[in-house]
């Protein structure tokens, strides 16, 4: 699992461990990785040309001692000083001493050290930094043509949040020190950082216990997967209810009936107008005309997608969140969903939407939803008392308390008509086995990324949702077998 930590947790652990080492020793270690990353980058270093991009703080000098390292092994290194009277003192003389130089920005040669640099490190802004670059920081990033690396996170991106509210570094690899920080895995910051790599620099104990956010892998997957034993039946690893589809949508129940068959629930019912579509595909579905409650029991119900907003569907939702199990809303569902928030029902809420959806139950333009995705899923967590899985370039899993789930296996190919539907079945499969909420929603959005990519390999063409619901099987022993 990687796990990340907002700013001010980093500050403090820093001075904790710093307390607690001699002078300088956090950032030699901070530099002697950061070094070994760059030569692995670069292959052979002898030779090597490496520029330096340093600012006026800790970041810049973290660069600069990794510089020095680099040139004692042969490498050309030349710092490119934004603030030459406010470089780390420090790094700037061990650069010198290792046999590297240094110039200011206004120097004549500066963008044609970048621009033949084999390497150029990023030690403008550190995770302080607020807004995006100024001009000049801006013009000399513009100039590099070879591979580069920012330092703990790209500059100009919001360390916190993963917003960016400027130009910002674009890096081909980011090398982070003591953890990860919360906009190195959410989108728009996520997609500018390049390949991650983190840094032991003996932070971890000096952590509290449970981060801001984070961002499960196979092994965290697996364990959370539902497996039957010898005693289980249909109904004991539960039955999923789907109320989708309308007559101009029976797509979507097909769909999201083919996502819950694959969640690991032991049965699916079917309520809605869509049952000759659905029973015509998936013949082992339980279909009933409705209304819900007289389908039969269920564990979890799936409500919203291709629903419409006529008065059928409207009285189908108003059903559904009257029941006593978990509900997950979707779609057309979360366009008909009552005013107030949904803690006053007797089971769990989770809502799915897209970056529209949710700018739509926060009342704010959609552009700012994929500005700023932490602050909008916890918004929509707290506003409506449920667990939000956002859905988009980034998705995210909130409820309310603990950690933000990062999704990871996300991919542009899923920006398909239908893939939220087989979404939503699969995720509602998964909670009606038992799984919490937050946990249904973080392995629901894990598998459906991993199957999307498994259904583009190995050409990469483009696939439809369908393709990712036949792809679930094959993914989901993938992550049980590690």
């Amino acid at each position: 699992m990687r796990i990340a930590y907002s700013v001010e947790t980093v500050r403090a652990a820093e001075r904790d461990l710093m307390a607690r080492l001699p002078q300088g020793a956090l950032m030699q270690r901070a530099a002697a990785g950061l070094a070994a990353a760059c030569a692995g980058l670069l292959g052979r270093v002898y030779g090597a040309r490496v520029a330096l991009l340093i600012g006026s703080g800790d970041n810049g000098g973290d660069a600069l001692y990794a510089g020095a390292r680099l040139a004692r092994r042969g490498a050309g290194v030349t710092a490119v000083l934004l603030a030459p009277d406010r470089a780390h003192a420090g790094g700037l003389r061990a650069l010198r001493d290792a046999g590297g130089r240094a110039v200011p920005t206004d120097d004549s040669s500066t963008e044609t050290v970048l621009a033949q640099a084999d390497l150029v490190l990023d030690g403008i802004v550190g995770i302080g930094g607020k807004g995006g670059l100024r001009p000049d920081a801006e013009r000399l990033t513009r100039a590099v043509r070879g591979t580069m690396v920012a330092v703990d996170l790209p500059s100009g991106v919001d360390a916190d949040t993963g917003e960016v509210r400027g130009p910002a570094v674009r890096a081909d690899a980011t090398v982070t020190f003591g953890t990860y920080k919360p906009g190195l895995l959410i989108d728009p910051a996520h997609e500018r950082a390049g390949a991650l790599r983190l840094i032991d620099i003996g932070l971890a104990p000096h952590l509290p216990p449970v981060p801001d956010a984070e961002a499960l892998q196979h092994g965290d997957i697996a364990a959370l997967l539902p497996r039957p034993d010898a005693e289980s039946d249909k109904y004991r690893r539960g039955v999923v209810g789907v109320v989708a589809g309308s007559a101009r949508y029976p797509g979507a129940a097909v769909l999201a009936v083919a996502g819950a068959l694959r969640g690991g629930a032991g049965a699916v019912r079917y309520v809605g107008p869509a049952a000759d579509a659905v029973i015509t595909r998936f013949p082992e579905t339980l279909v009933h005309s409705g209304p819900p409650h007289k389908a039969g029991r269920v564990q979890a119900w799936v409500v919203g997608p291709g629903l419409g907003d006529d008065a059928v569907a409207r009285q189908s939702l108003d059903d559904v969140l009257a029941s006593n199990v978990p509900v997950l809303v979707d779609a057309d569902g979360l366009r008909l969903l009552p005013p107030g928030d949904l803690r006053s029902r007797d089971a769990a809420t989770i809502l799915t939407p897209h970056a529209g959806e949710a700018a739509a139950l926060l009342g704010v333009p959609r552009r700012e939803v994929e500005q700023t995705r932490l602050a909008s899923v916890r918004a929509l967590a707290e506003r409506y008392g449920a667990t939000v899985l956002l859905k988009g370039s980034t998705t995210l899993v909130c409820s309310g308390s603990g950690p933000v789930r990062v999704n990871p296996t996300g991919t542009g190919w899923l920006a398909t008509a239908g893939s939220g539907d087989v979404l939503s079945g699969l995720t509602g499969s998964l909670l009606a086995t038992g799984l919490s909420p937050h946990d249904a929603a973080s392995a629901g959005a894990y598998l459906h990324g991993l199957a999307a990519r498994h259904a583009t390999a190995p050409t990469g063409a483009p696939i439809a949702a369908y393709d990712v619901a036949t792809a679930l099987p094959e993914v989901w022993r993938n992550v049980l077998l590690g």
